[in-house]
Formats: C-alpha cells, sequence, structure tokens
C-alpha cells in the first residue's frame, strides 16, 4: 500500500489551533523537493545550478548518492542503481515530497525509481520531452542539448518515457573549449567562455534546424545560461529548474490571499 507522507501549510493565524502529525524517524521538515546528486564531482557550482541553493525560492533538500561518478551514471550502469535508491529513501524519510536529479543521465533509472518511491520521481530533466511535444506545431522539433550525446542511449530514452527520437536534434557540449572542463572535474572553468560554449551551440542548432520549436537542457550545469540561450535563439527553453518548480509547485500548493 502506498505510504501518503501528511501534507500541511501552516497559516500564522492557525498556528496555536492546528494539530500537526510527523512521521516516525523523520527529524527535519520543510523540504519540499529532494534532489539526487553525483558524489564525485569537482567544479564551481555556481547560481542557476541545479545543486546551487540560490537556484531556489524555495528550501530544497540535497544528497550525494554514495560513490557515483560520471562515467557511472552516463553509462546506466545497473550496479549504481542500489545507491540511488539508498539515497532516494533517504530523501523520503527527511520528509520531501517529490525527487528530482542533478545530472540528465540519471534518467537511465528513471522508470525504476518511479516505481520503487511511494512520492513523485522526475530525476532527469529529459522527463519533459512528452510535455514540450504538446506544446508544438506539427512538425516541429526539439533541440536537446547534452553533456555528453555518446550516452544518450536507447536506455535513457526508454526510461524517461521518450518513444521515439525522430524529431530530437541533439547538440554536444561534451567537447566544448571551456565546457570540457566541467565534464572533466578540473575544479574550475571560465564562466564567460562556458556561457559562449552554450550559447553559440544553441544558435548553431537552430541555424542549422530552423523546424526546432524549443530548447531542452539535458545538463544541469547548463541552466545558468538558459536565459541567454533564449535570448540568442526566441526559443521556449527548458531544463532542470522548469521541471524541478514544475514540482514543486504540485506538491507544495499554497493558500491564495488577496483582495478582490
Amino acid at each position: 500500500m502506498k505510504k501518503i507522507n501528511e501534507y500541511g501549510y501552516m497559516m500564522p493565524s492557525h498556528k496555536e489551533n492546528t494539530w500537526m502529525e510527523m512521521k516516525k524517524g523523520q527529524n527535519i521538515a520543510g523540504y519540499g523537493i529532494g534532489i539526487l546528486l553525483l558524489d564525485k564531482v569537482w567544479y564551481p557550482i555556481v547560481p542557476g545550478n541545479v545543486v546551487n541553493a540560490w537556484t531556489y525560492k524555495y528550501p530544497v533538500r540535497f544528497k550525494a548518492v554514495k560513490g557515483l561518478d560520471t562515467p557511472t551514471l552516463h553509462s546506466g550502469a545497473p550496479e549504481a542503481y542500489d545507491a540511488i535508491l539508498e539515497a532516494a529513501k533517504e530523501l523520503e524519510m527527511e520528509g520531501v515530497r517529490a525527487i528530482s536529479g542533478a545530472c540528465g543521465f540519471f534518467g537511465n533509472f528513471q522508470k525504476r525509481l518511479a516505481a520503487d518511491m511511494d512520492i513523485p520521481v522526475a530525476i532527469s530533466s529529459m522527463v519533459q520531452v512528452p510535455w514540450i511535444r504538446t506544446l508544438l506545431k506539427p512538425g516541429e522539433k526539439i533541440g536537446i542539448m547534452t553533456a555528453n550525446a555518446i550516452a544518450m542511449s536507447e536506455q535513457i530514452f526508454e526510461s524517461c518515457g521518450i518513444n521515439k527520437t525522430d524529431d530530437l536534434v541533439i547538440a554536444d557540449l561534451r567537447h566544448g573549449e571551456n565546457f570540457h572542463n566541467i565534464m572533466e572535474d578540473q575544479g574550475s572553468f571560465d564562466n564567460t567562455g562556458v556561457r559562449d560554449d552554450v550559447v553559440n551551440a544553441a544558435m548553431k542548432l537552430v541555424e542549422e534546424n530552423p523546424d526546432v520549436g524549443a530548447i531542452l537542457l539535458e545538463c544541469s550545469d547548463m541552466p545558468p545560461y538558459a536565459w541567454e540561450i533564449q535570448k540568442a535563439t526566441k526559443r521556449p527553453v527548458f531544463d532542470f529548474i522548469t521541471l524541478i518548480n514544475w514540482m514543486e509547485n504540485a506538491c507544495q500548493q499554497r493558500p491564495y490571499d488577496g483582495w478582490i
């Protein structure tokens, strides 16, 4: 039987009159979204990145998956799953309402983790592909900007509910002049250079594929530059932050107030 967490929004005028409950074993509260992240990475985490807390207007709870590194996650290695599930269960015990991830390649385990958890799971920005399709005109395509095109396998598409790929156009940033510093864990990067790599790749994508109607950023390191991609390409841009904000709004609805 599915376990249901208590939902409760405490209005200031109700603090003294509301009976509240907490599940046994939970010793913190107030985190709506839990975010799984890689345990072994080394580069600056700038605002806008999925694992920079300043990215959000609400509290998020981060949880590193023990021992998980980039090559293992990108390959979708089955042996990584137990540690991912353990970290997700810890987040659930800490009271989060939904779980996301901090790398699009967590999507290799999206379907499996969603089946094993009792709260909503969307651990890859790639799960937005079916939603984006509904927004576009017939014949329009989705441009996907990824940190590793070679790793965009059938496994991640199937796990994220993407049943066809003929309308997807992939742009690979893996070997970008500056972006590669992130992938290679060099501990530093030229932020302006990374921005230019990402924006120039987006512009090239739409110039070569004018039928691209929207852009999706697979990588959790690309959202800091989403607004500049949108400015340059004049397309809607989706990323991990659009996904996480959507989940937070759904799982932590707040009462409205104001004049009528």
